[in-house]
């Protein structure tokens, strides 16, 4: 019996574990990636079957699996991982990246894609790429990085504001600039300068906090954010933390900088000499010259024997500095992830008078509340201090004492600034006056994500954005102010911006060969901003430099605004076979900002990828590892308009002493958004298993019912409307090749070249040309072209000024002789402000331990005017002092040059033509960075996970042919207009920077 018993319960074990072996097991969990971040649309699959499933949204999956069968994990982008199923039913995952494929995780407007699964145009920059560079702004890292994509430092001021430009100018008179979202929220973007000296608004982000930067250009990828793609998206993304131990990282640098450019002016004699022929030129005596010239010397040898020779050049230029300090922590465990930062920079500019100081912190935090909810938050404060000393057209601005003659003494014998000089002495600015901002910035965003069912969930995002800035201006006594005893303003501007997105997300594999994937959602946007100013006059002190011990109150005011944006979104993306791809979106939006009419705006784009290197026909090539067609296209619009254009506006006045009401503005209720059409083709490759990819795309970028103020009759108390009306176009190419030119264990060498070239074309303009200074807006050119008259050099007969007449001919034609009479000669369109072409070259080597990198950009086809050279270069017409090259005037009969013969105050030349207009072709190595990481064993002997240093330079070298201080630098005063674009005018140039640092990480 006791045998029968046992022989039974072996048989029934054996009966057991055979069903336990052959029982379908249900696995779940959660896969994840980088930061530990969970992966939505991860594949699973039962090894050896057809049995699989994908990773919702939050990386959640289940799937039926025996004992002993091997599930395989697999995300583009990510290393495969294989493992074996236990009797274990609960199984996490964490997947690492695979560095060496060429896919990677991109950002896009409310989520995350992969390279590979791309339809679109998006180009993606790196925290690798920016890290190290010592600039103080974000947009300044991107120079030379994407393709389409220019930006500019208005000039070489230590924060003289930024402009950024997507593939072309799309608008007149909106805003040309693109939509800023860090972290999912779009933040203030308005410049609140009060010196007509531009501030970039986002000079409060830390570059050290960036873990990437998204640039959506073409309209498929942009037409998400609907009313304010036109101008390109970029999606700032910030750094996280991850599970693990906590990591402490310090990267801190100094470094000295100094102008890229100087010019060369005058010394005593030569001025003499050119000043004295000019005068003999017109008539006047020796005598005459020595009157005038002894008028502003201290005594008569300081010019005629050079006794004084002053390169006031020296004392608007001074030797800078950057010091930056950034030190942050992440970490955390399986529920909760943090990144803490902060950071200190402190930027001292080449230009006297001219520093930055930023304070920043950050705190982003994630964790898991529940299998289910997920919560967090992103959270930055900034505190930026600037100091300047006036912008570029002001006597004050140190790079007008150019203008100064060279045998001024700078300094009386006591010290003090010296005053009787041609034109205001900016020394006096420097110890007699300060102009100072100060920018409080934070940007918070909370997020709550809840897994509904595992294919479905929904994000709540509540994001707040807060700018404080406060500008105080004094100019004591002995400054331009000395009249009336002291001159102080005090502007206070408060802008805070509230944004709530409410959106779910929907994936789910329709079969095993079909993935669909689907957001909808609502967002609502309320911006706020209210300004007071007040001005006074008439200080007992030069030490009570507040408004408060004005003894008159001059000037002030105040003011309040609000806009408000209500909008809802919607997008699909279908992925069949992981190789035909498509998506379509769509965006209603509604703004304040418009006519009643027309307040709401509908946005749609549509685009499709066709992955042919996935075809039976091309997927065993060895030559051929990635082959993709896109096509796109999507309408956008622009939004970046005044609050109340679209309103009949009246304001408070005063009538015969009593308050009274006044129309200031006449309204159109059907003002509606600029409208861009937008179709983009393009084709990715990849060759030799992506040791050689790249893309290229063609783009076509119509602008319809542009916003402008159209002229119309005086009888109606008015003298524009603000209208759509006019269309312009942009049209273009742009090429990204990145090699892997060596890959070896002890070196490796990767170069990324990028290059793009943009038409712009103003196709209807229904109100007629219009002109402003020397540019123009006219049908069939390009926007803000230069308009002047063509200058043809000196006569070499008698050294007149000589023109192209231009004057239209009965026949179409423009007459091409010569005059010596300006006023007969006719404008004509001479160059574009803006680059047909854009170059980017980046490449990055390792050999050991070190490491070099460095970016070349450049471009080609722009013109630059020099506004300041009819005073700087005018052959002696007046008391300025002159370039080096006024040396090169005509003098005889028969000398061949462009500069006329020199005539004191004759006008000879000096008119607005295009004598001062020059290309602005440049290729400057924008950053160069050298580094070596001690190893790794005396690293950890003394407790420290690594340890680099680095030698970084900034605008090292220069290659171009325009002869002002630096083709890049303009004219702050016109740094926010859409037409007067291209001048400079006593604009400083860009700083070279030599920076060394270290990095450290324990």
């Amino acid at each position: 019996m006791e045998r029968k018993l046992t022989n039974s319960l072996v048989l029934f074990a054996l009966a057991f574990s055979s069903f336990a072996f052959g029982q379908d097991l249900k696995i779940s969990g959660i896969v994840k990636g980088e930061n530990n971040f969970p992966l939505p649309g991860v594949n699973i699959l039962v090894k050896g079957t057809d049995r699989g499933a994908l990773t919702d949204f939050n990386g959640n999956y289940m799937i039926s699996a025996t004992q002993n069968d091997v599930l395989v994990f697999s995300y583009v982008g990510y290393t495969t991982q294989e493992i074996v199923v236990t009797t274990v039913t609960t199984l996490d995952v964490n997947l690492a990246l695979n560095t060496s494929e060429l896919d990677e995780i991109v950002v896009v407007g409310y989520g995350k894609s992969t390279k590979r699964n791309l339809t679109d145009n998006v180009a993606s920059v790196s925290s690798n790429e920016i890290n190290n560079i010592p600039v103080p702004s974000v947009q300044s890292t991107l120079s030379g990085k994407a393709s389409g994509v220019q930006v500019t430092q208005v000039n070489g001021k230590a924060e003289s504001g930024i402009k950024v430009r997507v593939r072309g100018v799309a608008t007149i008179s909106s805003s040309q600039e693109p939509l800023y979202v860090v972290d999912g929220i779009p933040i203030i973007n308005s410049d609140e300068n009060i010196n007509d000296s531009p501030i970039n608004p986002l000079i409060s982000l830390n570059p050290d906090d960036i873990a990437s930067i998204e640039i959506l250009k073409d309209a498929s990828s942009a037409a998400i954010y609907g009313a304010r793609g036109t101008n390109g998206v970029v999606l700032i993304t910030t750094k996280r933390g991850k599970s693990g131990n906590t990591k402490i990282s310090l990267n801190t640098s100094y470094g000295w900088s100094k102008a890229t450019n100087r010019m060369k002016f005058l010394n005593t004699p030569q001025y003499v000499e050119l000043l004295t022929e000019a005068y003999l030129n017109e008539g006047y005596t020796l005598e005459d010259v020595a009157a005038d010239l002894n008028d502003f010397s201290e005594n008569e040898a300081d010019w005629k024997n050079s006794a004084v020779d002053t390169n006031w050049e020296d004392l608007a230029f001074v030797n800078g500095g950057v010091q930056t300090l950034n030190l942050n922590a992440s970490g955390g465990a399986e529920k909760t992830q943090f990144f803490l930062s902060t950071g200190y920079n402190k930027t001292d500019g080449i230009v006297r008078g001219n520093n930055l100081e930023r304070y920043s912190f950050r705190a982003n935090v994630d964790h898991n509340a529940s299998e289910k909810l997920q919560i967090g938050m992103a959270s930055s404060i900034a505190k930026t201090l600037i100091a300047r000393l006036a912008n570029d057209n002001q006597f004050a601005n140190p790079l007008q004492a150019s203008a100064q003659q060279p045998f001024i003494r700078p300094y009386l014998d006591n010290g003090m600034p010296n005053s009787n000089t041609l034109y205001y002495n900016f020394l006096n600015q420097v110890s007699n006056a300060y102009n100072e901002t100060t920018i409080w910035r934070t940007i918070a965003n909370l997020y709550a994500q809840y897994q509904i069912i595992p294919s479905l969930s929904f994000r709540s995002e509540v994001g707040y954005d807060l700018n404080i800035q406060t500008a105080e201006t004094f100019d004591g006594h002995l400054t331009q102010s000395q009249s009336v005893g002291g001159y102080a303003v005090a502007n206070s501007v408060e802008n805070e911006k509230y944004t709530l997105n409410n959106y779910f997300n929907y994936l789910t594999s329709i079969t095993d060969d079909i993935e669909l994937e689907a957001i909808g959602g609502i967002s609502f946007e309320d911006d706020r901003r209210k300004q007071q100013s007040v001005e006074g006059q008439g200080f007992p002190s030069d030490d009570l430099r507040t408004v408060d011990s004005a003894a008159e109150i001059v000037g002030g005011g105040s003011s309040r605004s609000q806009f408000t944006f209500l909008s809802y979104f919607g997008r699909a993306n279908l992925n069949i076979l992981n190789k035909y791809l498509f998506k379509a979106s769509l965006r209603y939006d509604g703004s304040s900002r418009f006519g009643k009419d027309e307040q709401f705006g509908l946005f749609p784009a549509i685009s499709g990828a066709w992955i042919m290197s996935d075809e039976d026909f091309l997927k065993d090539s060895e030559l051929l590892s990635l082959l993709k067609i896109r096509a796109s296209w999507g309408v956008t619009g622009n939004a970046g308009i005044g609050n109340f254009a679209s309103r009949s506006l009246i304001s408070g006045a005063s009538y015969n002493g009593r308050p009274a009401l006044q129309p200031t503005q006449l309204g159109d209720p059907s003002l509606k958004w600029e409208t861009t059409n937008q179709y983009d083709l393009g084709l990715d490759f990849g060759i030799v298993e992506n040791r050689i990819s790249g893309q290229i795309d063609v783009y076509n970028k119509t602008t319809t019912d542009l916003i402008l103020a159209e002229p119309i009759p005086s009888t109606s108390g008015y003298t524009t409307l603000t209208r759509n009306v006019g269309q312009l176009k942009n049209t273009g190419i742009e090429f990204v090749l990145d090699t892997k030119n060596f890959v070896g264990e002890m070196f490796t060498w990767s170069s990324s070249f990028n290059i793009s070239y943009n038409k712009n074309e103003v196709t209807s303009l229904p109100g007629g040309e219009i002109v402003s200074g020397q540019n123009i807006v006219s049908e069939g050119e390009t926007l803000a072209s230069f308009y002047m008259v063509e200058y043809a050099g000196a006569d070499p007969a008698n050294g007149d000024a000589l023109f192209v007449s231009n004057v239209l001919k009965a026949d179409g034609t423009r007459d091409k002789t010569l005059t010596n009479n300006y006023n007969s000669a006719a404008r004509v369109i001479l160059g574009s402000p803006f680059p047909d072409v854009l170059v980017g070259f980046t490449n990055n080597l390792n050999y050991k331990d070190f490491d070099l990198s460095f970016t070349f950009q450049g471009q080609y086809g722009a013109s630059i005017y020099n506004g300041a050279g009819r005073y700087q270069s005018s052959n002696g017409d007046f008391f300025d002092n002159q370039t080096i090259d006024q040396l090169n005037r005509w003098q005889k009969p028969g000398d061949i040059t462009n500069v006329p013969q020199a005539r004191f105050l004759g006008g000879n030349g000096t008119q607005h033509s295009s004598r001062y207009l020059q290309k602005a072709d440049f290729i400057r190595l924008r950053n160069l960075t050298f580094g070596y990481t001690l190893p790794n064993d005396f690293s950890k002997s003394i407790n420290i996970d690594k340890l680099r240093i680095y030698f970084t330079g900034v605008n090292l070298l220069t290659f171009t042919e325009y002869t002002g201080y630096d083709p890049e630098s303009t004219y702050d005063v016109y740094a926010d207009s859409n037409i007067n674009v291209g001048t400079a005018f006593y604009s400083a140039p860009s700083s070279k920077t030599y920076t060394v640092g270290i990095n450290l990480q324990f």
